[in-house]
């Protein structure tokens, strides 16, 4: 299996050298006291947590499995005392409000806690992480018995919470959700109904979960527009705020899965439990939102955990294993054969991966700069342009992101051979665990209709501009930078053909709807090279920069040009098949009929 080890140097060069934080904190309110010295501490501790305690229960969360019984769901050897670790290590009120017994740190370091975590042990991740999302929809969205009642728990890691949105004929269509929710004199509600494929839904690692659950009152309109938000606990609060009674809330079964066999993935029996309506009645999906935003940049997270545990056992093994000689000349003279990382096919992969998982972190970091604007800056100006810019790379980090990192779980596999494909090794489970992260909080095809449909075309693009511009002033600033000039005319046109196919695809829509529904994978995949290609220019300038200074650590620099130098090289020419696929329209796919696609 992968030796996992915390990428914290990386880390360090995307937050400091690279995006400035910093600057950043010193200048928002709350974040004064965020000195480089605390947040390299944070970052070291995590680290050690990680290698030390989660990565060893990997493979053992796989092997195992959860086990159902009537009682409950009881998780994998180990899980629940790391559980406990983490609790104790105070890692979950990293960033919850002080208000509420958290550390108030800025919400960025949420995503670094998660990738590491989440590299180390993605299954075991999700318990904690999902949490995140149920209390920040609370305290977005919560009333004060609300926040008193649930928030100072969920944030010390006493009680955790989930999403419960899908049922068994409803995935992603919600406006067609069946379940009930009927008032009660008291105020509250009584919830009928059955979710599924709900994360985390049940476990042994706390005493209750806070189940966040979308239902309808008994007068709300169809579709969407009737959908209301609930918080249903699986204990009652008692008087005292502890958990009490059991609510009427059952985990029917757990999902048997094709990957992260250690966290519990519940089919849920809401059988009139007891709820608390959380914000507006028929305003739950916008309520929602809050949680759904936050999932899936955490899902972009797993997409570059996946990249990142491929590259690190893809390299070590490549290092090591002995087959064949180079095409060029003999490298390892006084033995049988070459270490396999000298063949060109199999270099191919590795920077594949490498340049998925480095720059895939530049993007996570690259939205947590944004998230921290938006959350703490008091010029309203600004924060309004960082959730515009949110808004628009929030459904690119996700659905790029997780495909990147299964297509880089697969190279992964494909550098071991036929090891690869056996147990032991690691590389298999990987893949198996990525898969799902295409499917999560929206699979990609839901997300690149979200891009090109809403936040694209529906805003005629205000949200897209700023940030085209963003990566023309870079260009433009740097158009005499020796250090990367070799990136500035290839991403220059790129961005322009970007800026171009987009209104291209604007004026075929208005004929005919489907040309959006037809683009809008391509449309994502290449918006996704495209913003990694300013990140690696961005990286390459930084790195030419510091050897120029004489800063040191000249092989980690070198590397980083040279990774942008294969990105701009193997990667980004993929975006030229991708604007002959979009420019091809719709024809191709709605010209069969319907019939025609059974098999007699």
């Amino acid at each position: 299996m992968p030796d996992y080890k915390a990428p914290l140097r990386d880390m360090t060069f995307v937050r400091e050298e690279m995006l400035g934080f910093p600057a950043l904190w010193q200048r928002l309110p709350g974040c004064e006291e965020v000195t480089e010295d605390l947040v390299a501490a944070i970052y070291e501790a995590v680290g050690t947590f990680c290698e030390e305690e989660l990565a060893p229960l990997w493979r053992v969360g796989d092997e195992e499995g959860c086990t159902w019984s009537e009682a409950g769901v009881q998780t994998p050897t180990g899980f629940k005392a790391a559980y406990d670790k983490f609790v104790a290590g105070g890692w979950p009120s990293l960033t919850g409000p002080v208000e509420f017994g958290g550390q108030g740190m800025p919400p960025s370091l949420e995503n670094v806690l998660n990738e590491l975590v989440g590299s180390a042990n993605w299954a075991w991740s999700m318990y904690p992480f999902l949490t995140k999302g149920a209390r920040l929809t609370i305290a977005s969205h919560g009333t004060e018995a609300q926040k008193n009642t649930y928030l100072e728990k969920m944030i010390s890691g006493q009680w955790t919470g989930t999403m419960c949105l899908t049922e068994p004929h409803c995935g992603t269509d919600l406006g067609m959700l069946r379940t009930k929710a009927e008032p009660n004199a008291d105020g509250t509600y009584n919830i009928t109904g059955t979710k599924i494929f709900i994360s985390s839904g049940e476990h042994d690692m706390v005493e209750n979960i806070a189940h966040i659950v979308l239902a309808r009152l008994p007068d709300a309109p169809p579709g969407t527009k009737g959908i209301s938000l609930f918080i249903v606990p699986k204990q009652l609060p008692d008087a005292n705020g502890a958990a009490g009674e059991r609510n009427g809330v059952s985990c029917g079964s757990i999902e048997h899965k094709m990957g992260i066999h250690g966290n519990a993935t519940a089919v849920l029996n809401f059988d009139e439990a007891q709820g608390t309506i959380l914000g507006e009645p028929n305003r739950g999906l916008y309520a929602m939102f809050t949680f759904m935003n936050v999932a899936r940049i955490g899902t972009a997270i797993q997409g570059v955990a996946h990249s990142e545990l491929a590259k690190q056992g893809a390299i070590r093994y490549a290092r090591d294993r002995l087959q064949s000689r180079s095409l060029s000349g003999p490298k390892n003279p006084d033995g049988p054969a070459d270490a396999i990382i000298v063949h060109p096919d199999v270099r191919r992969m590795l920077l594949t991966t490498k340049a998925f998982a480095e720059g895939g972190r530049m993007l996570i970091h690259y939205l947590a700069y944004e998230v921290d604007i938006s959350t703490l800056s008091e010029d309203s100006a600004e924060q309004k342009a960082a959730e515009d810019m949110l808004a628009l790379m929030t459904p690119i980090a996700k659905a790029f992101c997780t495909e990147t990192g299964f297509e880089s779980a697969s190279e992964g596999v494909q550098v071991f051979g036929g090891h690869g494909y056996i147990r032991e090794w690691g590389m298999e489970q990987n893949l198996r665990d990525a898969r799902i992260a295409t499917l999560y909080e929206g699979t990609t095809g839901i997300q690149s209709l979200d891009l090109l449909g809403r936040k694209v075309l529906g805003t005629r693009g205000k949200l897209l501009d700023p940030f085209i511009d963003r990566i023309k002033g870079f260009c433009k600033e740097n158009k005499r930078n020796k250090d990367v000039s070799a990136f500035i005319k290839p991403l220059s046109e790129v961005v322009s053909e970007w800026d171009k196919l987009t209104r291209s695809i604007g004026l075929r829509a208005l004929k005919n709807r489907d040309e959006v529904g037809a683009a809008s994978v391509d449309y994502m995949m290449l918006s996704g090279y495209v913003t990694l290609a300013y990140l690696w220019a961005m990286a390459a300038e930084v790195a030419g920069r510091k050897l120029a200074e004489g800063a040191g650590d000249e092989s980690f620099y070198k590397a980083k040009i040279q990774t942008a130098t294969f990105y701009y090289a193997k990667i980004l020419p993929r975006t030229r098949g991708l604007l002959a696929t979009i420019g091809a329209g719709s024809e191709s796919l709605m010209a069969m009929d319907e019939a025609d696609f059974l098999i007699e």
